[in-house]
């Protein structure tokens, strides 16, 4: 099953690297030994992680944050890290069908998920348990990067608190209070496309 591993999945050999979390006066939290890699060019905060791609187990229930967010920024397929599909119409992503879910979705749908390629759509339709109970395979004219997910910190007495994970844009004050797990893209111009 490791051989069916996507891109962005973290492996038992990526555990996250030590580090303490500080407040940094006036401006949020930072690491108490950060060097310029753990920021992204947005100034936020990441989770560190070593990057030891097929080493151990896959962690199917977990990304890789710098894989992660490699994918979303480059636009990479999210199961084997080539170029994602793109055509004039847009980028194509396969995620989880929420059709019922609310009118015109995925329309300006918040996604951690990073788009896929042609190929591996039907390879990751069946592998993965999530997508065999329901994919929509959709093309994206628009999707730009608007925040990030990950954990958020408030003050405390002895130093920062987690307080719980939390969606956050780029734009928010608070996002200075977030210790980024995944990249997060915004659909725009959506058009549900025929699986096959």
């Amino acid at each position: 099953m490791s051989d069916l591993a996507p891109y962005i999945t973290a492996w038992s050999d990526e555990e996250d690297s030590p580090c303490t979390v500080v407040e940094r006066k006036g401006w949020g939290i930072a690491y108490a030994d950060e060097t310029l890699t753990d920021r992204d060019d947005g100034g936020v905060l990441w989770f560190r992680k070593p990057s030891r791609p097929r080493q151990g187990r896959p962690r199917f229930d977990q990304v890789h944050p710098l894989r992660q967010r490699r994918a979303m920024r480059r636009l990479l397929c999210q199961v084997c890290g080539g170029p994602a599909d793109v055509t004039d119409d847009g980028v194509l992503w396969l995620l989880k069908d929420h059709r019922t879910d609310w009118p015109r979705w995925p329309e300006n749908m918040a996604v951690t998920e990073p788009p896929i390629c042609v190929p591996c759509v039907r390879v990751a339709s069946r592998a993965c348990p999530a997508l065999r109970r329901g994919a929509a395979v959709i093309r994206v004219g628009s999707s730009p990067i608007v925040g990030v997910q990950g954990l958020l910190y408030r003050s405390g007495h002895a130093g920062p608190i987690p307080v719980g994970e939390t969606i956050i844009a780029y734009d928010d004050p608070g996002i200075r209070w977030a210790r980024a797990i995944t990249l997060v893209r915004e659909l725009r111009w959506c058009t549900i496309l025929d699986a096959d």
